[in-house]
């Protein structure tokens, strides 16, 4: 049955409407004109049981099924790569180490491997000092065996923590600790590279003047090692150590804070004396919590840039993910609203490095053998290229539902 309204009877109050559509099973509306703030529709049970309604299907709680749908990646093309840089020298190579390694040579952003396969995986090298230092008790309950053992410490990172490389901070030569000389630190040296044949890097105690002479003497005392001199900057008088790093066959680690602009000027200043095999760069690692943002901004940009061709940012970079430790949070005693310092310290450490590899990041300075051991997992399951299978995770998201 119809009803239908003439117009003498347009204005129908919606009482009246609901009425008719109570009364009726079909309603013609003819030249209709609503105005309402809002409108609400109630199907009571004696609508429900009238001849022919149904309600609509119960919608299921849970999937039982994935949307079948291709999904193209958005292949790019760049107009040029980063350089690479060997670090280490075999025997055939004029050293002594039982490997070299590779770091650098993307064509692509950070495992964009549907646009280029990983060329050289990112490698991790664990922290060792040549004398004992105040550590986190996460950390020191790892190490507290061989602190004051140079040689020890690193076969304890190569062997148990599985460490591509070494450094060696040789921070005695400081003003401020024990201002030993550079010659003396030689035989420290020596007796970490009997203990490891892995590449060696060399750090100095951030002192310009102090490390300009440890650098030039382990140049000249180690021919042909391929080590990376961590670390060149700004207010180095960089000429004569530069050169000599080139003449003796070492690397250089090119260290500036969060200004890509200084970066460019200090590789600029390098050129001079050194190729761009000889560079890495270190733009600055703030910690998660204490920059970390601003740090992956400034890296992204500057694999970005070397990508898009601007020669002066096309170097490996390297992170010094250890500065992670110096978050409070890393170490400070809060169980009760943190969980114990004992996983917290490695999760601040890994989740600082992790972020970083998404930038771009060629080597990391650690020293945890926790947040060693995830990175690694992560980075070759990244590198592997394979792709992920989402069906695996339907009973995850179902149960989340």
């Amino acid at each position: 049955m119809a009803a239908k309204k003439d117009d003498k009877n347009l204005g129908v109050e919606v009482t009246e409407l609901m009425e008719l559509i109570a009364k009726f099973q079909n309603l013609e509306l003819h030249d209709f004109h609503l105005e309402a703030k809002s409108l609400e529709l109630r199907i009571d049970g004696g609508v429900a049981s009238m001849p022919g309604f149904k309600l609509p299907n119960a919608i299921p709680t849970k999937p039982t099924a994935l949307l079948q749908q291709t999904f193209m990646p958005p292949v790019e093309k760049y107009s040029s790569s980063i350089s690479e840089v060997k670090l280490g020298a075999t025997k055939s190579e004029g050293g002594t180490r039982g490997r070299s390694l590779i770091i650098g040579g993307e064509k692509t952003p950070a495992f964009y491997t549907f646009e280029n396969p990983v060329i050289n995986k990112p490698v991790v090298t664990l922290d060792v000092f040549d004398m004992e230092v105040p550590l986190s008790k996460a950390v020191k309950m790892h190490v507290k065996e061989v602190m004051g053992d140079p040689a020890a410490w690193a076969k304890l990172a190569v062997e148990q923590f599985k460490a591509d490389m070494v450094t060696i901070h040789l921070i005695s030569i400081d003003p401020l600790l024990k201002d030993a000389t550079a010659k003396s630190t030689l035989k420290t040296i020596e007796n970490v590279m009997q203990a490891v044949d892995v590449p060696l890097v060399i750090g100095g105690c951030g002192d310009p003047e102090k490390d300009t002479a440890l650098f030039e003497e382990v140049s000249q005392a180690f021919p042909g090692e391929r080590f990376l001199l961590s670390s060149f900057t700004r207010d180095m008088n960089i000429e004569n150590i530069a050169k000599s790093a080139k003449k003796n066959n070492h690397a250089v680690l090119a260290f500036t804070p969060m200004d890509l602009n200084m970066a460019r000027e200090l590789n600029r200043n390098l050129y001079d004396h050194l190729g761009r095999e000889d560079i890495v760069m270190d733009l600055s690692t703030a910690a998660l919590g204490y920059g970390l943002d601003y740090a992956f901004t400034n890296m992204e940009r500057a694999r970005l840039a070397g990508l898009l061709g601007d020669s002066e940012l096309a170097h490996p970079m390297s992170s010094g993910t250890t500065n992670a430790w110096a978050a409070r949070e890393a170490w400070l005693k809060m169980e009760d609203k943190w969980e114990p310092r004992e996983l917290r310290g490695p999760l601040w450490e890994v989740t600082t490095a992790l972020t970083l590899l998404l930038s771009g990041v060629d080597m990391f300075m650690m020293i945890h053998p926790a947040a060693v051991k995830t990175l690694k997992d992560v980075i070759d399951n990244l590198s592997s290229g394979k792709k992920a299978d989402p069906s695996k995770y339907l009973d995850w998201v179902s149960a989340k539902i």
